[in-house]
């Protein structure tokens, strides 16, 4: 086996996926890539939109965002896609324009221009994205079909997959396998049939249920932000994102533990509560595209393909949510998706030929690129539920014990008011540099330290409990 011209087949033809098959076959492999959704492409964004089905992808119309790592990695490796996204209608994006009023330094600096993407709604981009790779040369898309298990064979004292066998019964021998299925694969399942040691795996819910609507622009274009894209607002969080042709998603999210707010899956009382928000309500403004999507039992899940310090098996790579996924609310997934298939195509570059070498150098290569942004995440998920289910029984939220959670509230407190605060803040949020990395240099911490002094994190304005209960009890009422 060789590093270039290799047999490479790619499980999934989802943004990740197309991406992996698309960069794989530039470096001159054999790579088929497949998709067990039979329908094809659609040629523009409209129908992608209101009609592509895309059953194996559960979240396909829900919120996505291309955050400005994602950006980065098209630009760099697939210019092309970028372009053909903007020509659909996708928006150039400066997250750095949200910067809050009272920030006096609000001059440009070296480097600004890392925070800039381009966004689209998920069947828009990927309709764009599925087009570039239908038409890249050599790149072999098969869609409609389901894989059954893997093929595996002994290699060097491991199991070591060679391919994988259709439901048709079709049997597709590959040099790698790449699991490219998202939040649903079943990697860990086909490799415990195949006689393999247990994968580790963490996996919790990520305890939030979240109710989005689409809006497109009556006239001009997306709403004036006039609160960040994710905002707290005590027992509930709202979510704005802008999307493709003058698009739109607003996202009201709750605990799944909070009862009283699951009738917010009623379009009337979904709309009541955002238009209480004084910083949210003109994002109502719009013509409305969708219903009420309801989505919740969304998983915090990390999985690694090691046992006892080894591999579990050779010859199969895991990228993106198939390795390790959060809740969708930061936007991470598709952006730290696509920098882990960069990373990939670098690792295959180097380690192919030897497959052991190969699985512990991609180990290696996740846990360090990868982990870190799903501990984060995680961190964030379980302080916020706990803040929400203090304040739906009425109680203040205990204040932070950690170190870390100690510097990541002084850091949301000089965020409003500091040029530095806001930089580091974004370039988390925008998959740049993770939290923890920027709160190790002491430098920095001193100085977010001293820009906090006392002050607590800055409340939005919007209903309280008692008034949020009362606003849908009336509702209820009416109705």
């Amino acid at each position: 086996m060789t590093s270039t011209g290799s047999r490479i087949i790619v499980l999934g033809a989802g943004v990740c996926g197309l991406a992996a098959g698309m960069l794989l076959r530039r470096d001159g492999h054999e790579v088929t890539v497949l998709e067990r959704d039979h329908e094809s492409v659609p040629r523009s964004p409209d129908p992608a939109w209101e009609r592509w089905a895309r059953s194996g992808v559960t979240q396909f119309r829900q919120p996505h965002f291309l955050q400005s790592r994602g950006r980065i990695v098209l630009e760099e490796e697939l210019p092309g896609v970028i372009r053909a996204l903007e020509e659909a209608g996708g928006l150039r994006f400066d997250p750095l324009e949200l910067m809050p009023p009272p920030i006096a330094d609000r001059a440009p600096r070296f480097g600004d221009e890392r925070f800039q993407t381009v966004t689209a709604r998920r069947p828009v981009l990927e309709q764009v994205l599925g087009r570039a790779a239908d038409a890249e040369p050599g790149l072999e898309i098969r869609r409609g079909v389901s894989v059954r298990e893997l093929m595996v064979r002994a290699y060097d004292g491991n199991p070591h997959v060679v391919g994988v066998r259709a439901d048709s019964g079709e049997q597709l021998e590959a040099d790698l396998v790449v699991d490219a299925m998202g939040r649903r694969s079943q990697l860990p399942r086909w490799l415990e049939e195949a006689g393999t040691s247990p994968i580790h795996e963490e996996i919790e819910d990520s305890g939030f249920i979240y109710y989005t609507r689409y809006f497109r622009a009556r006239n001009g274009g997306i709403p004036e932000f006039r609160a960040p894209i994710l905002t707290s607002v005590g027992t509930f969080s709202v979510l704005t994102l802008p999307g493709d042709n003058n698009t739109w998603s607003v996202t009201v999210y709750i605990s799944a533990g909070d009862i009283p707010l699951k009738r917010l899956r009623d379009p009337e009382r979904w709309t009541a509560l955002v238009a209480a928000c004084p910083s949210h309500a003109h994002w109502l403004d719009g013509e409305p595209i969708s219903g009420v999507l309801a989505m919740g039992g969304v998983t915090d899940r990390y999985r690694r393909f090691r046992s006892d310090g080894r591999p579990v098996a050779t010859g199969v790579a895991a990228v993106g949510d198939a390795c390790a996924c959060t809740n969708p609310s930061n936007g991470r997934g598709m952006s730290l998706g696509l920098m882990h298939v960069q990373r990939l195509r670098d690792v295959i570059r180097a380690h192919l030929e030897n497959p052991r070498e190969f699985a512990d150098a991609w180990d290696q290569v996740t846990e360090a690129v990868l982990t870190p942004w799903y501990r984060e995440n995680v961190e964030e998920d379980r302080a916020r539920i706990v803040e929400m289910e203090a304040l739906r029984k009425g109680l203040e939220p205990e204040p932070p014990r950690t170190r870390s959670a100690l510097l990541r509230r002084a850091l949301l407190a000089a965020v409003p008011r500091d040029a530095d605060a806001f930089r580091a803040f974004l370039a988390s949020r925008c998959c740049l540099i993770p939290l923890r990395e920027t709160l190790a240099n002491p430098e920095f911490v001193e100085h977010i330290v001293r820009v906090a002094g006392d002050s607590p994190a800055p409340r939005l304005a919007g209903p309280n409990r008692a008034q949020l209960l009362n606003l849908l009890d009336d509702l209820r009422a009416a109705a």
